[in-house]
């Protein structure tokens, strides 16, 4: 079905978090009210919205209409994020990339 969908579409990887200059792997992350916070107790708020900005950037410009993101994260999570926790306790709310192409419009689909 994947496949049918994405069917004469270009496609464009990005990770809002690698470009907000988080590495792989990262600390664990989860929003708490508008922060995001690491497992190590860390605010990681200002790479989350960095890499959110860059990666809108490139939506934008591509006109992208369709995104395929991870659900739950605290960038892609598009509905249910992870409420801070670190329990595995879900809420509804989306993450800061998939908020912003919320705005544009743009159809989610969460893998």
């Amino acid at each position: 079905m994947l496949n049918e969908l994405l069917k004469g579409h270009e496609i464009i990887p990005v990770c809002p978090e690698v470009m907000g200059g988080l590495s792989v792997p990262r600390i664990p992350c989860e929003i708490i009210g508008d922060k995001v916070i690491g497992k190590d107790g860390n605010d990681y708020t200002y790479p989350y919205q960095l890499g959110a900005k860059k990666a809108l950037e490139i939506a934008k410009k591509e006109k992208i209409t369709l995104a395929i993101l991870k659900k739950r994260s605290p960038s892609c999570g598009a509905s249910l994020v992870y409420d801070g926790t670190f329990t595995k306790r879900l809420v509804i709310k989306d993450g800061i990339f998939a908020r912003e192409l919320k705005e544009l419009n743009v159809l989610i689909l969460e893998a």
